[in-house]
């Protein structure tokens, strides 16, 4: 059975440490990514691989990093083609085929640098994709792959297609759609009302949907 590992990003702005700490009790791997890790130790907690070229880490993570025994440690030189981000998804699908990615400290900070990691998120077609936020939970839903939502009655949700040709269906919504086709980064499905149990199913392409607490 595939695992699931947490990616706890380098963003300036980070998640709450409740928050980190319920993702981690939920996830049988933790891979912090540069200054990922110190958000990590603010919340009290480590991780079992490092990756990143230490360059935003704290002195203290650094120090850390310079004498891990506790974690596994791929360290990069700063003068790199890819970013720590897409190493560290490289590091996820050498040690865990399969697995499915639970993303955090993912979508603060330079919006350039937001952009790439929603990219390179949406390329891991491994296996389920999430990324956890203090007020926001999204998946990436590639071709063929769905997500039903229980429990969120009355609660925000949109969705944004981030391919060409993406074809989506949505049920259980204040406004449903029945494979249809949205146009890429278009504003077609934002802020929708979720009414029930919702079924939410991507027949072509790629699209990011969010719920909002």
């Amino acid at each position: 059975m595939a695992c699931k590992v947490l990616v706890v990003c380098g963003s300036p702005v980070v998640v709450s440490a409740d928050l980190l700490r319920r993702l981690a009790g939920e996830c049988d791997y933790v891979v912090a990514v540069d200054r990922g890790l110190d958000a990590l130790l603010s919340a009290g907690l480590s991780c079992d691989v490092y990756v990143g070229d230490a360059d935003t880490v704290s002195d203290a993570g650094r120090a850390l990093v310079d004498a891990a025994t506790d974690f596994e440690v791929e360290r990069h030189d700063p003068y790199k083609d890819y970013t720590d981000l897409a190493l560290a998804l490289d590091a996820v699908r050498r040690r865990w085929p399969g697995a499915e990615v639970v993303a955090t400290c993912a979508t603060g900070g330079r919006p350039d640098m937001a952009l790439s990691v929603l990219g390179l998120l949406a390329g891991y077609d491994d296996a389920p994709v999430w990324i956890a936020e203090d007020e926001t939970t999204a998946r990436i839903l590639h071709e063929g792959e769905s997500w039903i939502i229980e429990g969120h009655e009355g609660s925000t949700f949109s969705i944004i297609a981030i391919a060409p040709n993406t074809k989506v269906s949505e049920h259980g919504l204040e406004w449903e759609l029945d494979h249809a086709s949205l146009v890429l980064l278009a504003d077609t499905g934002i802020s929708n009302v979720v009414r029930s149990t919702a079924t939410i199913q991507v027949h072509t392409g790629t699209a990011i949907t969010y719920l909002y607490r």
